[in-house]
């Protein structure tokens, strides 16, 4: 692995740092993005309980303003639900702004991983190929051994910036449609919530 790395030339420094920083984002946002975590079920099912039963208090927001970003926005409107409905919705759309902006939260750096791998291979090959024809105006086309180097090159840095790249691609598309999924999700419960505050929809019995 060293030996092709050193093939590919300077230019597989980048393209490897890219690889390993894209792989750490990734995982950090398949754990992140868990919708277990971002919008468990258990926390609206254990709101309602407590909205049913009349026992929301001060402590039990706190509890549920930790709980999960779905918490923290429910909490948000909450907490300010008593100055109306407008200023209620205001809060959780305050709320939601934040959540959103770290749920998105190094998806660009990724996105911009993706398109500059390809690049950075492009690039590899230029050189890769110039290295060719200055060879040749040396030395001319007779020896074979002396243009493999420029040619090995510019081959490894395209087939490196692409193969990290693609997958970098796939997992960025992949986690923009989680976070509208998740999004979607924690609006409905947010709606629900704002409705059922102020009277104009009933608690679900079953789910609470």
């Amino acid at each position: 692995m060293f030996e092709l790395l050193k093939a590919g030339g300077i230019l597989m420094v980048p393209i490897v740092a890219c690889s390993i920083l894209a792989l750490a984002i990734v995982l950090e946002r398949f754990w992140t993005l868990r919708p277990s975590r971002v919008a468990p079920v258990q926390t609206i099912n254990e709101l309602w309980r407590w909205i049913k039963k009349k026992e929301l208090n001060g402590r039990k927001l706190k509890a549920l303003q930790g709980s999960s970003p779905l918490g923290r926005i429910l909490a948000g409107g909450l907490i300010n639900a008593k100055h109306g409905r407008d200023i209620m919705k205001e809060s959780i759309e305050h709320e939601a702004s934040q959540v959103i902006h770290e749920l998105e939260r190094f998806l660009n750096p990724l996105g911009t991983i993706a398109t500059i791998t390809p690049l950075l291979g492009l690039l590899g090959t230029v050189i890769g190929m110039i290295k060719v024809f200055a060879e040749i105006q040396l030395a001319g086309v007779g020896n074979a051994g002396n243009l493999a180097g420029g040619i090995s090159e510019a081959l490894i840095t395209t087939a490196s910036g692409l193969s990290v790249a693609i997958p970098a691609l796939i997992c960025h598309r992949y986690f923009i449609r989680r976070v509208d999924e998740l999004v979607v999700n924690m609006e409905q419960e947010a709606i629900k919530l704002v409705e059922v505050v102020h009277g104009d929809r009933e608690i679900d019995v079953e789910g609470a």
